[in-house]
């Protein structure tokens, strides 16, 4: 994953660089294995330190996994689970807090009724090509998002160091409110909150709201919200 062996070679996260990481079935990998990509993450380069060498590689990518709710792999109804509470905690705990912390957006993803995949089979050019034309106006959105950060604070929201969030996502007083009861109710860090207002600046950026709103706050949250504690997990993220 991080690289090293006799020579000094880089490894998948490095081969990554300026793209992007996809990890799936994440917890059937080692939790040592796991935890080795905070480093990268936080700082975006890697270290190897071996007897004979010491080097780094850059690691500058963007992670994206996925994972079942329950280690059945199964629709995980409370009615239907073979998975017992205590089985579904362990198979979460292979990730830890502190790497979860790291990954901004916590997505649950709910399985495709019947009916849509019939419909989709039935109607795949008509599907194709409303996907192609979102995709477009998607692509648009993006790229003067990025914009809009490079012109106000010469980088993209992702780079800003944790004192320059705080200015560049100044709350109202209902947000900050909100932020406060939230970083409560689910114990998130003040590396977590950090996160939480990138991705809140840009949803604001998104939308081409020149200002945080308390909606956009609200949005970011909705991606940090998923109860571990009700063993339910999550499907994707």
């Amino acid at each position: 994953m991080v690289g090293g062996g006799g020579q000094a070679l880089p490894g998948e996260i490095s081969l990554a660089h300026r793209g992007v990481l996809f990890l799936d079935e994440l917890p059937h990998f080692k939790p040592s294995v796991l935890n080795l990509l905070r480093e990268p993450l936080e700082s975006r380069s890697i270290t190897i330190v071996r007897a004979r060498y010491r080097t780094r590689f850059p690691a500058r990518f963007q992670l994206i996994a996925a994972m079942n709710p329950c280690p059945a792999g199964r629709i995980c109804a409370r009615t239907s689970c073979r998975c017992t509470s205590d089985q579904v905690r362990r198979y979460q705990a292979r990730i830890s807090g502190p790497l979860l912390d790291r990954i901004d957006l916590h997505v649950a993803v709910p399985p495709v009724p019947q009916h849509l995949l019939l419909d989709a089979a039935e109607g795949q050019a008509t599907v194709q090509a409303d996907a192609a034309d979102e995709g477009a106006i998607a692509f648009a959105e993006i790229v003067a998002a990025r914009q809009r950060q490079r012109a106000r604070q010469g980088c993209l929201n992702a780079e800003l160091p944790g004192t320059a969030v705080l200015s560049h996502t100044a709350l109202d007083a209902a947000g900050r409110s909100l932020l406060a009861r939230a970083t409560e109710r689910f114990g998130l860090s003040a590396r977590s909150a950090h996160r939480i207002l990138r991705t809140a600046r840009t949803a604001a950026d998104l939308s081409g709201a020149s200002e945080v709103a308390t909606e956009h706050l609200a949005e970011a949250l909705s991606y940090r919200a998923l109860d571990w504690e009700a063993g339910l997990g999550m499907a994707a993220y």
